[in-house]
């Protein structure tokens, strides 16, 4: 089996921190146990470009036992957890081509490496398998049955390619379902991202300036959780509606330009290009901190913050110190790659379970009706988003009501008014 792992010897941990983690994913278990029974992907060949973490193994394991071949690479040069990647090598046979701290160009050859599995199911977070294979590796799509995408990144720019006629397959946006979004974007987002700052930083949040930019889901959570430990919120937004949302929630909202002056902390989560700018980083106080938790690490202009320096140095793992040739400082967390993967382990499991049982249903979806759906983007279909919530449900032990005959008739009626 071919794989580019850091160290086999790491194996044993990364076994444990797995097991850890699916004591919190029952509702993936409950799958895992019945693929192994009916070996729905019997055949199918994956090419899986993901955050190697130990929620991301047991997705692995519920693919295998559903009888998938799998090929695994990392979706961010600095979110593997390499004694995970070590462990679906060694313990699963899966794999792996994923090393922590890659370097761009091994970060495209490990997706080229995925993509010589020659897949019928692309499975994606952030969109970068989906686009070397349509522009590099163009003869391996005619066997691609469909795919999946997993973050609101990618699914943006899946949308841009079908709306330019040249996404050659059907791909069912993961990101879009509820038992998604509204808890993995948000609790886990919000979680794993004031947690990265404070093992990065080990500062006291309460009482600071702590500057959200972008209030969608993600930026929901971390507003809410950074509030929780006692920051001063502040929102910056583009979207009035969103904007209008966030004042209703009781947060401060203004232009980023006047936040720039009076921020402690800014954490960019847009999924846009150059959010934070020149003109940002001239107004800011010595000592701001400044971090993404975006997919992808463009959401600071990191050029023009060097340009403005007269020296770097790391100053915490994590933590680089730039000093900008006016004497103030400014600290750019986790290269400006997703912090809550680059310094943390990202979303908690318990969310990470419902995220990767829609990834798991959704693969078994298109294998079923294969040649039935055009090429496009799909949302997940009802019913899973459903039997999700209901699983999950049912592993928490919580029950909740029915609707009687009647009040379904009445709902579904519209004689009886007032």
């Amino acid at each position: 089996m071919n794989y580019d792992v850091k160290d086999l010897a790491l194996a044993e941990q990364g076994a444990l921190r797995m097991e850890w983690a699916d004591n919190e994913m029952p509702v993936l278990r409950l799958i895992r146990q019945r693929f192994e029974q009916e070996k729905p992907l019997k055949g199918v060949r994956i090419a899986a470009c993901l955050h190697v973490t130990t929620e991301t193994g047991n997705l692995m394991r519920t693919l295998k036992a559903g009888g998938a071949e799998i090929a695994l690479c990392a979706s961010n040069p600095l979110s593997t957890q390499d004694d995970l990647a070590a462990a679906l090598v060694k313990y699963e046979g899966i794999a792996v081509f994923a090393i922590k701290g890659e370097d761009k160009e091994t970060y495209y050859r490990h997706i080229h490496q995925a993509i010589d599995i020659q897949p019928h199911i692309t499975m994606d977070d952030g969109c970068d398998l989906v686009t070397v294979l349509h522009s590099e590796r163009r003869e391996h799509l005619n066997g691609v049955i469909g795919g999946t995408e997993e973050t609101t990144t990618g699914v943006i720019r899946l949308r841009a390619m079908a709306k330019d006629g040249v996404l050659q397959y059907p791909v069912i946006a993961i990101n879009d379902a509820y038992t998604k979004h509204l808890f993995d974007n948000r609790y886990g987002t919000g979680q794993s991202t004031v947690d990265a700052i404070m093992r990065a930083t080990n500062l006291l949040l309460a009482g600071r300036k702590f500057v959200v930019i972008g209030y969608g889901w993600c930026g929901r959570g971390v507003a809410m959780r950074a509030r929780g430990m006692g920051a001063h919120v502040i929102v910056c937004e583009v979207d009035p509606l969103k904007a209008l949302e966030a004042l209703m929630d009781g947060y401060q909202v203004m232009p980023l330009m006047e936040a720039a002056a009076i921020g402690d902390i800014f954490v960019t989560v847009t999924g846009n290009y150059h959010v934070i700018r020149e003109e940002h980083f001239r107004v800011m106080k010595s000592g701001a901190i400044v971090c993404n938790t975006g997919h992808f690490n463009v959401e600071i202009d990191i050029p023009a913050l060097e340009r403005l320096s007269v020296g770097k140095r790391t100053i915490r793992p994590f933590v680089e110190e730039y000093q900008l040739n006016d004497g103030r400082r400014i600290f750019l967390l986790g290269e400006g790659r997703l912090i809550n993967l680059a310094a943390a382990e990202g979303h908690p499991a318990a969310v990470m379970d419902m995220s990767f049982a829609n990834q798991a249903l959704s693969v078994e979806y298109l294998v079923k009706n294969q040649g039935a759906l055009p090429k496009g983007v799909f949302p997940v279909p009802a019913e899973i988003d459903a039997q999700v919530a209901r699983l999950k449900l049912q592993a928490l032990g919580v029950a909740i009501d029915t609707l009687t005959p009647e009040q379904e008739k009445y709902l579904n009626s519209w004689q009886e008014g007032t």
